[in-house]
């Protein structure tokens, strides 16, 4: 019990440490250091774009969408003033880029989800294998083949850019609903309001093609 203590403390620690830096880091690159500002993005590289993948599944997409992140945050961090992390801050830079392009992308005829088709694989067990999608899963244990992953895709497709961001951030990311009104500017409960409806969407249309 003790050695759990003092293990917890020593992460308490280290993360205090590492916010230390990182605020330093920050202040230096709101001060025109551009080497600060280049670790700032090596730190957080790999999970912005993840995130942006994770958003709209698309490698060219999220490329762009990570891109035009930082460069919003380049133009944008000396408005930064330490009232949440910066990890909050960029992430919500980052949905919010990710909205945008989701809100083009529907509004483009070419680009709508195509028509479902029929299938005799089984989707009421989707929502219980979410985490078999999650960035980093072994493709070996996916239980979801691929003809079923392109209903999934086209059904999410179907919901509108607030909620399908919502349904990825909770069941991909495995975020907290108070994390994600955080990213997104908005309260926990209109998250939770977002999310009931984009599961409810989603069971509708997979239902279909039982």
């Amino acid at each position: 019990m003790m050695g759990m203590s003092v293990a917890l403390a020593g992460d308490a620690r280290q993360a205090a440490v590492k916010a230390s830096e990182e605020q330093a880091l920050v202040q230096s690159a709101q001060a025109g250091d551009r080497v600060a500002f280049e670790e700032l993005v090596r730190r957080h590289d790999r999970e912005v774009l993840r995130l942006a993948l994770n958003l709209v599944q698309r490698a060219e997409d999220a490329r762009d969408i990570y891109q035009e992140s930082f460069l919003r945050v380049y133009r944008n961090l000396h408005r930064f003033r330490f009232e949440c992390s910066f990890y909050t801050w960029l992430y919500r830079i980052v949905t919010n880029v990710a909205l945008d392009h989701l809100r083009r992308r529907a509004s483009r005829r070419e680009d709508q989800a195509p028509a479902l088709e029929e299938t005799d694989g089984g989707t009421r067990d989707f929502f219980d294998r979410q985490p078999e999608l999650r960035a980093g899963a072994n493709p070996e244990k996916s239980l979801l083949g691929q003809e079923l992953g392109n209903h999934i895709q086209a059904a999410l497709e179907r919901l509108s850019p607030r909620e399908r961001t919502v349904f990825e951030m909770k069941h991909f990311q495995g975020m907290r609903l108070r994390a994600i009104g955080d990213m997104l500017g908005t309260s926990e409960e209109t998250v939770k309001n977002s999310l009931f409806r984009a599961t409810r969407k989603l069971r509708a249309t997979l239902d279909a093609v039982r």
